[in-house]
């Protein structure tokens, strides 16, 4: 797998993905999109990574949006493309078969936010600044803005954010829900690998269910939610873990799963 501009590193039972385009803010093109693709794809297939931190390279940046120099001469039909392509790579990560933490130490804009959205979990420095300036710029959010940031904050915030283009700090982001937590910037990642670490030490295919319950219990309604979670629930119990779970219980001794 050659990567241009994605850097993948693998340590135990955790993956770190770094979008490293530092000089333009790690701001995604076309080729950057294909990258995070194809690390997902890798990720999808290892059984040994079992949560995956996303995080971008320098602290200036998370993502600071979509390659504005790639989208100024789009047509319409390009437009459409391009807006395709980072929606499916985006539905890919949100559909990841394990948890995702962004660490995010500082922009996150336009494609960045969105970028951020799509993580189950974002951990953001105290400089991190959020928005979707899009329509400043003559376009609406393409990654999904739209649809993730109302089932995230609110449909009344998030027109307010959109349609205004304002930039928002951590503090505000915490306080309205957008991020789970805001840390000091040194110690960014280590709170990341933290909980990684400590989603790592849980079964890990009860915590893949527990995320596929999730995402596909809210988008229906709760009586069809409540079938999806009974048979989530089920499938646990075909797993080796849950027996070695609930006998180490049981036995009032350590937990040792093996992902089976």
């Amino acid at each position: 797998m050659e990567l241009k501009n994605v850097i993948l590193e693998k340590k135990g039972n955790v993956a770190t993905v770094t979008i490293n385009r530092p000089k333009a803010l790690n701001a995604l093109n076309s080729d950057t999109l294909k990258d995070i693709d194809a690390v997902l794809e890798n990720l999808e297939l290892d059984n040994e990574i079992y949560v995956v931190i996303l995080t971008g390279a320098g602290d200036k940046a998370f993502v600071a949006g979509a390659d504005i120099s790639e989208m100024k001469d789009l047509n319409e039909e390009e437009g459409i493309a391009f807006g395709t392509l980072g929606n499916n790579v985006f539905r890919r990560l949100e559909n990841l078969n394990k948890p995702v933490i962004a660490a995010i130490p500082g922009f996150a804009l336009g494609g960045g936010c969105e970028l951020a959205m799509a993580c189950d979990i974002r951990i953001a420095s105290e400089k991190a600044k959020f928005g979707q300036p899009e329509a400043g710029l003559g376009i609406t959010p393409g990654f999904g803005g739209t649809q993730r940031l109302p089932r995230i904050v609110g449909e009344g915030k998030a027109k307010e954010l959109i349609y205004t283009c304002d930039i928002i700090k951590a503090d505000e982001a915490l306080r309205i829900g957008l991020v789970n937590k805001v840390v000091a910037p040194e110690v960014l990642m280590d709170e990341a690998v933290a909980m990684a670490t400590k989603i790592a030490s849980n079964a890990p295919i009860a915590v893949k269910l527990c995320k596929d319950a999730i995402n596909r219990g809210m988008q229906v309604g709760i009586d069809e939610a409540i079938v999806i979670e009974a048979e989530d629930f089920g499938k646990c119990f075909s797993s080796e873990d849950q027996k070695e779970g609930m006998t180490a219980f049981m036995e009032k001794r350590a937990k040792n799963f093996q992902n089976k």
